[in-house]
């Protein structure tokens, strides 16, 4: 690693399937860190992203939830759309689902406001959304290209089968101690599967969501819970990373969608959900001005001022 001081953007990623693909996607990679303090768990990778050199942080592996859509007719999310966190009716973005209070009779009742990203980031969001308006994006293509370079990470990182996206009605549960996928357990039955269109040619595909992402500390798997927090919240995905986080790391978050934050959760979309997330995040680098990041408080300065 060379001078960490010309290192100007921190990239965190929750598990190793998403730390594999933000480093399939560098311009260039760099040696890692020297060493590091006994407090710090976590795994790094160096490199350039367009005008920008990034450390990018894995966290121990654990069992995180990457992104769970909260799908419905107003939304239309499907696996392997992005989800990025985008400010809405005074909230940062990100809403922290088990840190509120339940009234009976009554909606969830955040208690707590979390960090609104930094103004960098927002600008360079609502710059790369125009762009797209206009051009559309090539995520799915600059997926393909660096799958092409990398053959090994084929299996595991391409896009699944298209049958394999399956949206099961939020009453019907994947039956308990059955161990085998969806496919087998249970099946292409129309009157368990929610009917949705093919996507058209002038279509996104993946598409690309900006909202609230709902953030907990377990696993969504309960359709019910799922739908009622979307609805009385507008909320998009849920994952478990982020609430944790924005208030220390004042950042953006971008996730992959992967399954429906229901009983059906599985991985068969995990690594391509990372690799379009993380070609999402290196369009965003390319937007964002490099004199913007040099404006903005370094981490150490907000880390101290906490």
């Amino acid at each position: 690693m060379s001078d960490p001081k010309r290192y100007t953007v921190g990239w965190i990623c929750a598990i190793s399937t998403e730390f594999t693909a933000a480093q399939a996607f560098l311009d260039e990679k760099h040696p890692a860190p020297g060493p590091l303090s006994r407090e710090d768990n976590n795994d790094y990778a160096c490199g350039r992203v367009g005008g920008h050199l990034a450390v990018i942080a894995v966290l121990p592996d654990g069992e995180y939830g990457i992104g769970g859509g909260a799908p419905s007719s107003k939304n239309d999310i499907r696996l392997g759309d992005i989800v990025v966190s985008s400010p809405r009716n005074g909230n940062s973005g990100i809403l922290q689902y088990d840190f509120g209070k339940a009234i009976q009779g009554q909606h969830f009742q955040a208690t707590g406001i979390l960090n609104l990203p930094p103004s960098a980031l927002r600008t360079a969001v609502s710059g790369l959304k125009s762009q797209y308006e206009i051009k559309g994006h090539q995520l799915e293509q600059n997926v393909n290209r660096v799958l092409e370079r990398n053959p090994r990470l084929q299996q595991k990182y391409k896009r699944p089968q298209p049958g394999s996206d399956r949206l099961y009605k939020s009453e019907f549960i994947h039956p308990l101690e059955n161990e085998a996928g969806c496919e087998v357990a249970c099946g292409d039955n129309l009157s368990r599967l929610k009917m949705r269109h093919l996507r058209t040619s002038d279509e996104d595909n993946p598409a690309i969501h900006y909202g609230l992402i709902a953030s907990g500390n377990q696993l969504m798997k309960d359709a019910s819970v799922r739908d009622r927090l979307a609805a009385e919240n507008d909320v998009l995905c849920f994952e478990m990373e982020a609430a944790g986080l924005v208030n220390h790391f004042p950042c953006l978050v971008i996730r992959g969608i992967c399954d429906y934050a229901d009983s059906h959760k599985n991985k068969i979309w995990q690594g391509y959900a990372a690799m379009v997330a993380v070609a999402y995040a290196r369009d965003l680098l390319y937007q964002l001005s490099p004199q913007r990041v040099e404006n903005e408080k370094r981490i150490s300065e907000v880390l101290l001022g906490s």
